[in-house]
C-alpha cells in the first residue's frame, strides 16, 4: 500500500485517531462514517487509487454511492497510519483476504489497540472464524480480539436509518468498551460473551441468504421462503450446539435478526446472488460481476467441512455448493430440498436442553457450554451529530 491523504482534516485534530478501520468496502467506510460523527478516525484503503478519489470528492462512490463523509475521517492507503490507533482498530475486509491484509497491518498495530472484526465468514482450509484469523496473523491473544455482528446492511446504516447489532467478546468488559466506542442513538449496541455462537451466525446466515434469494426468484412465495428462513436457522443453530455455543445467540440479532435482513432484503449482496444464479447465471461470471463480496459463497464450503467435524448435516448449504460450483440448476437443488425425507422438527431439543444445564463453562468459542444466557445491555445514546 502506498500513501493516500486525507480529508480536510481541522488542524486540532492532526495529532492522530485513536480508532482505525482497515477495509473500505461499503460496510468499512459505514463504520468509518459512523466513528467520524463523534471523533476523527483513519480508514485504511486497500488501494491508494480508492483513498486518492475519497481524499478528492469526501466519498466512497464506488461502495456507498451517494453518502458524504465528514471531514474527520482520514483516507490512506498506508497502513503505518496505524500506528496511531491507539484504541480501537477495526478489520472490515473480505474474508477470503483477511489473513493477508492483517498480517500486513501487523508491524503497526499498537500495544495498546483493541481489534475488533466485522467480517462475516469462515477460512477456508483452517476453518477458523474471523476472530481467530485476526488473532493468528496479528500473533495477539484471541482474547484481544472481539466481533461485532447483526442485522447491518451498511446502506441503511449510512443513511442514518435505525438498527442494532452485538459485540460478541469472551471478555465482556472488552465487548463493553466497544459498544461505548460505538453506540449510538440509532446504532443500538448489546453485548454477548458467546463469540462462538455470534461469528457462527454472521458465517452460516449468508450461506441461507444465498437460498432465500433463489427462492424469491423461482417464485417459491412467503410461505415457501418462510419454510427456508426456518429450517436455514434450526440448521445453523444446529452447528452452533454442535461446536459448542449458545443456541439462544441463534435466536438474537447476530441469528435470527441477521438472517431475516439478509433472506429478505435487496440491498443484500447474497440475497443477489442467490437471485442471479436462479436467473441461469454460473458463479464464475457472478464473482467478477457483483458489487462487493457476497460471503456465503466464500463460507459455504468451510462450513460444510466444520459441519463434517462435528458429524452435523447442513442440507441446504449443500445445495448451495452445488449450485454454486458444481452446475446444479438451482431449481433442482430446492427440489431436492423439498424431496426430503420429513423428520422430527424438534430432534434436536434434547442437545438444546444438555447445552443449557447450570454449571457448564462459558460459551467462548473452545468448543465449551454454558453457565447463562447471553447478556445483553442497552447501550445507551450517544451524540448524534
Amino acid at each position: 500500500m502506498a500513501a493516500g491523504g486525507t480529508v480536510g482534516i481541522p488542524a486540532s485534530v492532526m495529532d492522530g485517531p485513536r480508532v482505525a478501520v482497515v477495509g473500505a468496502g461499503a460496510w468499512g467506510t459505514t463504520l468509518a462514517r459512523l466513528v467520524a460523527r463523534v471523533e476523527p478516525v483513519t480508514l485504511v484503503c486497500h488501494s491508494p487509487e480508492t483513498a486518492a478519489r475519497i481524499v478528492a470528492t469526501g466519498r466512497n462512490e464506488t461502495r456507498l454511492p451517494g453518502v458524504d463523509l465528514p471531514a474527520t475521517v482520514i483516507a490512506t492507503a498506508d497502513p503505518a497510519a496505524l500506528r496511531d490507533a491507539v484504541d480501537l482498530v477495526i478489520f472490515a475486509a473480505p474474508s477470503a483476504h483477511l489473513r493477508e491484509i492483517v498480517a500486513e497491518a501487523r508491524p503497526h498495530l499498537a500495544p495498546s489497540a483493541e481489534l475488533l472484526s466485522v467480517v462475516k465468514g469462515l477460512e477456508r482450509g483452517t476453518l477458523l472464524r474471523m476472530s481467530e484469523v485476526i488473532a493468528e496473523a496479528a500473533g495477539v491473544p484471541v482474547e484481544r480480539v472481539a466481533a461485532l455482528s447483526g442485522p447491518n446492511l451498511a446502506s441503511e446504516i449510512a443513511r442514518n436509518l435505525p438498527a442494532s447489532s452485538v459485540v460478541a467478546a469472551a471478555d465482556l468488559a472488552l465487548a463493553g468498551r466497544i459498544v461505548d466506542r460505538l453506540a449510538r442513538r440509532r446504532f443500538r449496541l448489546y453485548v454477548n460473551e458467546d463469540i462462538l455462537g455470534v461469528e457462527l451466525c454472521g458465517a452460516l446466515k449468508n450461506v441461507v441468504a444465498i437460498a432465500a434469494g433463489a427462492v424469491d426468484a423461482l417464485g417459491f412465495g412467503d410461505n415457501g421462503k418462510a419454510g427456508l428462513l426456518t429450517r436455514g436457522l434450526a440448521e445453523m443453530t444446529r452447528l452452533g450446539i454442535a461446536a459448542g455455543a449458545n443456541p439462544l445467540t441463534f435466536a438474537g440479532l447476530a441469528g435470527m435478526g441477521d438472517l431475516i435482513a439478509t433472506c429478505g432484503s435487496e440491498l443484500s449482496r447474497n440475497h443477489r446472488l442467490g437471485v442471479e444464479l436462479a436467473n441461469g447465471r454460473s458463479w464464475a461470471v457472478l464473482e467478477r460481476a457483483l458489487p462487493g463480496t457476497a460471503e456465503g459463497a466464500y463460507t459455504v464450503r468451510a462450513a460444510l467441512a466444520l459441519a463434517d467435524r462435528y458429524g452435523v448435516e447442513l442440507p441446504i448449504a449443500l445445495e448451495v455448493e452445488r449450485a454454486l460450483f458444481e452446475g446444479k440448476s438451482v431449481k433442482r437443488c430446492l427440489a431436492d430440498l423439498l424431496a426430503r425425507e420429513p423428520k422430527d422438527e424438534l430432534a434436536d431439543f434434547g442437545g438444546w436442553v444438555a447445552r443449557l444445564a447450570p454449571g457448564d463453562a462459558p460459551g467462548s468459542g473452545a468448543g465449551q457450554g454454558f453457565a447463562a444466557t447471553p447478556r445483553g445491555a442497552g447501550s445507551g445514546p450517544r451524540s448524534e451529530t
